[in-house]
């Protein structure tokens, strides 16, 4: 079950959306055309009400909104397409958008009528694989051994031309009107309302979020998983972020208008939460409030991955790690996310702490490690709240070049670092001091942070080190090999903490716990059994080879290219061995390539790494074997050959 998360498993066990996509013409180059389903001779009865002089209602499969400028229009949602038969009695003659809400076929089953006469469609950012890529979500989605119940079987047939990927939180313009895209999860993972100026009101189109004053559609699309009750948690969610926009009026997807909303949607919250505590005897998401470590520290622990606010003496914070505002955010987006999309994020908190804390700007975001639970919300923390990002040295091209690489829990999404840190190096910020460490084990790009705030010695030390449920004396770790891992680096993060002895310990999940140095010799204790079990276990010499699927690597290794182009590839390779190394490669790619040189020799020093370049180019014109496809790198290590023990993605550009 998607419940089973990250998040879980921690406590237990120890391309960003592309804003455009071509139009179907282009995707016609490389695969057949699909012939059209055929069409019912169904259609809705009654003609659009005027809801104000600008704004319409057209009752279809679904609410339509025509929101009107003299002969021109935007339609909110489409249904079956009804609507343009009418458009002409309104005075109206082109359709510049239609806009989607979500995707379920009640409210975009006509958009082949769009199509057909060029009207550009905008969809969600996060749900435009199921409208301009249906056909392959069907040939993906499991049917049999169905545990995944989310209903997004209630997916269009064919695929639509997406003209526009509406981005959360961005604004599309249209003429005098502006359309602003708040994320509002709950009756779809991907849904969104549109919040604009229509007639002097302050209007939200709000899909199916709400129905009427305490009641929401239907209760069959709120269940993600088996027996969940997770649409019920975001939609209280988004619900209080719609509250929060303060809109004059309300127009859903299916029921009335609400022209005074503001009554009806706290009405909803509260059932809603009442009726999710009573399924799953929790609070939902919207109800989590941070922990006052000290005066100047501020935790938030109910979050996916625990962050930490340091708010100094102006009103400025320091964050340390900004995920989503859930374990059930976190979990439900990530299962949802495209093969080539980013985990979707929803702001949280931060109202809250300037509300109740002081709290006046987010100057510093800072990653205790390169994990998406715990950095998801930095892009945003940098668009929409002018945030610099500060981290550990070895994270910032994970950052900024993600398709680079093929690590545990990459956030898809690049954003640009302000400033980087060295091993030991120390910093101040406002009347705070810090001392950096590179801190792995978890996975290599972690660091370690030491500061005192309020007179407690403190260290955040993201997912390296967690209290023990077995109470052995020792803290709990984890181990990723995916991540990164060598045999000594989990010893080298707990000496961090031995030579430095902090009295608090602020880990990654869950809330700060007090650590002496006791507890720290032991767990160092245990460390170096797991690494004797290391050395037990793998092949002599080869202990750190058997822990890192990646010593040799393809970078980038989820490239991005279109027929007629060239690219460089690098083959990175690092030696554990105490003497040199001598790799021969060739890439193994489609044959109508070029590929120089075909092979290579690399030297590589004794515990060491090297580097060497490939490059690629692609003939105009070639036909590639899908959308994304697969090469791979031939390896000849010291004259063993190990055969294609690496590999790339190839993302077609279109």
């Amino acid at each position: 079950m998607a419940s089973a998360s990250r998040r879980g498993f921690l406590q237990t066990a120890g391309g960003v959306a592309a804003g455009t996509t071509a139009p179907a013409e282009a995707a016609a180059q490389t695969t057949p055309a699909a012939k059209p389903y055929r069409r019912t001779r169904f259609s809705p009865k009654g003609a659009p009400r005027k809801l104000s002089a600008n704004l319409w209602l057209f009752e279809d499969t679904c609410n339509v909104f025509v929101v009107q400028d003299g002969a021109r229009c935007v339609l909110v949602d489409f249904g079956s397409g009804k609507v343009l038969d009418h458009l002409g009695a309104m005075g109206i003659s082109q359709v510049d958008w239609i806009l989607h809400t979500h995707h379920h076929r009640d409210q975009c089953q006509g958009d082949h009528k769009a199509s057909a006469r060029r009207i550009p469609i905008a969809v969600p950012a996060h749900e435009k694989h199921l409208f301009a890529d249906a056909r392959n979500f069907w040939r993906n989605r499991r049917v049999f051994h169905l545990y995944y119940v989310r209903n997004d079987f209630n997916t269009l047939a064919e695929d639509v031309p997406v003209a526009n990927a509406l981005q959360d939180y961005s604004t599309l313009k249209w003429g005098r009107h502006s359309f602003f895209v708040l994320p509002t999860p709950g009756h779809t993972l991907g849904s969104i309302s549109l919040i604009a100026d229509i007639d002097g009101r302050k209007t939200a189109f709000t899909g199916d979020l709400i129905h009427s004053p305490g009641k929401i559609v239907n209760l069959f699309d709120t269940q993600v998983n088996y027996g969940g009750s997770e649409g019920i948690d975001l939609g209280i969610f988004s619900l209080a972020r719609l509250e929060e926009a303060k809109p004059e009026l309300v127009c859903p997807s299916h029921g009335d208008p609400l022209p005074d909303p503001a009554a009806g949607i706290r009405q909803t919250i509260e059932r809603l939460t009442d009726y999710y505590k009573f399924q799953t005897g929790n609070n939902p998401a919207e109800e989590g409030r941070p922990q006052v470590v000290s005066r100047h520290l501020l935790c938030h622990y109910t979050t996916t991955s625990s962050f930490y606010a340091i708010v100094s003496q102006s009103g400025k914070a320091l964050f340390i790690d900004y995920g989503s505002a859930s374990g059930m955010h976190f979990g439900n987006f990530e299962r949802a996310t495209a093969p080539t999309d980013r985990i979707r994020f929803q702001e949280h908190s931060i109202d809250r702490l300037k509300r109740d804390f002081g709290l006046k700007t987010v100057d510093v975001a800072m990653p205790s490690h390169m994990h998406d639970d715990h950095m998801n919300g930095f892009p945003h923390l940098k668009r929409h709240h002018a945030c610099k990002v500060w981290c550990y040295e070895n994270m910032v091209d994970v950052f900024q070049n993600p398709r680079g690489y093929n690590l545990g829990c990459i956030l898809g999404e690049p954003f640009r670092v302000d400033r980087a840190f060295k091993d030991g190096e120390r910093f101040s910020w406002e009347e705070f001091d810090f001392e950096i460490k590179h801190s792995p084990g978890h996975t290599e790009h972690q660091m370690a942070l030491f500061t005192t705030i309020d007179g407690r010695k403190i260290a955040f030390t993201g997912d390296a080190f967690f209290p023990n449920p077995r109470n052995d004396g020792t803290l709990r770790h984890n181990l990723i090999f995916r991540n990164h891992v060598e045999n000594d680096s989990h010893l080298k993060s707990v000496r961090n903490l031995i030579e430095r002895e902090p009295d608090t310990i602020c880990p990654g999940h869950g809330q700060p716990y007090p650590v002496d140095r006791s507890i720290l010799l032991a767990t160092e204790a245990k460390f170096r059994k797991q690494q004797s079990f290391f050395r037990d276990l793998l092949p002599d010499g080869e202990i750190d080879y058997g822990l890192d699927p990646s010593w040799v690597r393809l970078y980038p290794y989820q490239m991005l290219i279109a027929p007629g182009e060239s690219q460089k590839l690098e083959v990175h390779v690092r030696n554990y061995w105490a003497e040199p190394m001598k790799l021969e490669v060739a890439l193994t790619a489609p044959g109508e390539w070029t590929v120089s040189p075909e092979s290579m020799t690399i030297e590589v020093p004794p515990q060491g790494s090297a580097h060497r370049h490939i490059e690629i180019s692609i003939p105009r014109g070639w036909t590639a074997p899908g959308p994304r496809f697969a090469i791979a790198a031939d390896v000849v290590r010291n004259g063993k050959y190990l055969g294609q023990i690496t590999e790339a993605v190839v993302d077609m550009k279109g």
